[in-house]
């Protein structure tokens, strides 16, 4: 159990992780998403 203790807390460096790679994905799907209304509307 004391090792659980002395384990550092990694969770604000996976969500700043995962925020790296979703939130230019988001983008990249919301312009995609602009541009299909372009052209098909």
């Amino acid at each position: 159990m004391a090792e659980q203790e002395t384990r550092p807390n990694r969770v604000p460096l996976m969500v700043l992780a995962w925020a790296w790679v979703v939130i230019p994905f988001g983008y990249g799907v919301y312009q995609l998403f602009l541009k299909l209304v372009q052209l098909f509307g």
